[in-house]
């Protein structure tokens, strides 16, 4: 898998000089054949004198080959390989504090149970933590197919960023860090990380706090480690030269509790400690709709301890390619004016906005004052846009794209009247009579299916940027 560059004996620090690590591995209910190749391309190939252990921690499986059949199998292992249990189900989250519990290795490996691990793919990882003991290191995850079970070997790295509703996402490498890196293969500063597959020195993850306590099962922990992780002095890298294949699953694995929003309990707390004033763009896209996240105070504490930088800090200097809501001159649904007698509620734009639902039609709904599919942000350039993609005007249709930044099909202008017009085509965003699409017309003052509303308005920049385009 790897690049000749990587293999260069000037790369790596000798063995000698390269802290040993534990790998952990949490399961529940993991294929047996998943599970062993995991752990047997572990023990393959990584070298000997870096593997303090393999620590499997079973989050209270069900299934029987995971009980005494794997008790028997790691005997051949040697002590290489011990099982931790849970008493009980606890969560991704806590399973891996477990583990760390029971490991004693300077470093801490965390793998998914459905991987496998390529010949040189430990050795990159420690030798930037041996460098630096603050440096948080992420292999380049490639796909292992869940049909085939074929390993996909990709040569493509990309960088981990989030969007504003606080979900983990994949970007291209930016212009910026191209330029910083000496070689295509050298590793690559990332905002943010996957969470799955990642080494931390032992004491340096404890120094930050391991996870918050307080997060329950899965969700926003690896937003949280990587915030704290650049904001608190450390490094967040992906290394090219390290390569480890995972199956990707179709859905969660998790059964949530009944009445209980778990990921939003856990992002609200994350964004209580660590975005600062920006925790507001948050709760708007979910209506302010907070509920009992927990105590907090101690993990404010720590960050106070540790002297972290300010979340604006962050977004200055990690991510400056990330687009600020805040600095947006509109927010929130996009209200039509129009009513008819068979249909007197109000109609907003609406649509959700993952890559399946690029390039096609962008929805109407009742407004519902939740925000989620309902909320979008008027940009300083004259984009409508929910964090990475854009409104586009496509020939009459009116579809969500990427955004592109050269404004023409994505550039749209607020009139007087409540007209939102796309320049480059002199058309206007209209609502149809049925009120059940967006299309594309010539643009009407006295037309009330062409007047729309934006629920918020940054009264100062919306006047700037106004008198700017009437210029």
């Amino acid at each position: 898998m790897r690049d000749p560059w990587c293999k260069a004996p000037e790369r790596i620090l000798p063995l000698s000089q390269l802290p040993r690590t534990s790998v952990i591995i949490c399961f529940h209910n993991e294929a047996w054949s998943a599970l062993l190749r995991t752990v047997h391309s572990v023990i393959n190939r990584s070298p000997p004198e870096l593997l303090e252990e393999v620590v499997l921690v079973d989050d209270a499986s069900t299934q029987d080959h995971l009980k005494q059949q794997l008790e028997n199998y790691i005997q051949r292992f040697n002590g290489k390989v011990k099982v931790v249990r849970a008493k009980e189900r606890t969560g991704l989250i806590r399973a891996r504090l477990l583990g760390a519990a029971h490991s004693n290795g300077e470093v801490l490996t965390y793998l998914d149970s459905h991987c496998e691990c390529t010949a040189g793919w430990l050795e990159p990882l420690l030798d930037r933590i041996a460098r630096n003991s603050t440096t948080v290191v992420c292999p380049n995850i490639e796909v292992i197919s869940d049909s085939t079970l074929e390993y996909m070997k990709s040569g493509y790295v990309a960088v981990g960023g989030f969007s504003w509703d606080l979900i983990f996402n994949w970007h291209q490498i930016p212009e910026r860090e191209k330029k910083r890196r000496e070689h295509m293969f050298a590793p690559v500063q990332s905002p943010t990380m996957a969470g799955g597959l990642f080494a931390i020195n032992k004491a340096f993850f404890e120094k930050l706090g391991t996870y918050d306590s307080g997060f329950d099962i899965w969700g926003g922990e690896n937003l949280e480690l990587s915030f704290k992780t650049w904001m608190c002095g450390g490094t967040l890298e992906i290394v090219p030269c390290s390569h480890v294949g995972h199956i990707f699953r179709k859905r969660s694995p998790y059964k949530w509790r009944d009445g209980v929003n778990v990921l939003r309990k856990n992002t609200v707390r994350l964004a209580e400690v660590w975005l600062d004033e920006y925790k507001t763009i948050y709760y708007e896209r979910i209506a302010n709709n907070l509920g009992d996240y927990g105590d907090v105070s101690s993990r404010k504490k720590l960050r106070e301890s540790l002297q972290c930088q300010s979340f604006g800090w962050y977004l200055k200097n990690i991510y400056p390619e990330l687009f600020v809501p805040s600095e947006a001159i509109a927010r929130g649904d996009i209200r039509n004016l129009y009513r008819n007698n068979k249909s007197p509620s109000s109609m907003c734009i609406d649509s959700p906005a993952k890559k399946g639902n690029l390039h096609k039609p962008l929805g109407v709904f009742p407004c519902h004052k939740q925000g989620g599919n309902q909320y979008w942000m008027l940009s300083k350039t004259g984009e409508i846009r929910r964090d990475d993609v854009c409104v586009d005007n496509n020939g009459g249709s009116v579809i969500l794209y990427n955004c592109h930044g050269s404004k023409g099909n994505q550039e749209w202008l607020l009139e007087d009247w409540g007209g939102i017009k796309n320049p480059s085509s002199g058309k206007c965003l209209a609502l149809t009579e049925a009120k059940d699409k967006l299309v594309m017309e010539h643009c009407v003052e006295s037309e009330f299916r062409q007047k729309w509303l934006f629920e918020n308005y940054n009264r100062t920049a919306y006047d700037h940027w106004k008198n700017n385009n009437l210029l």
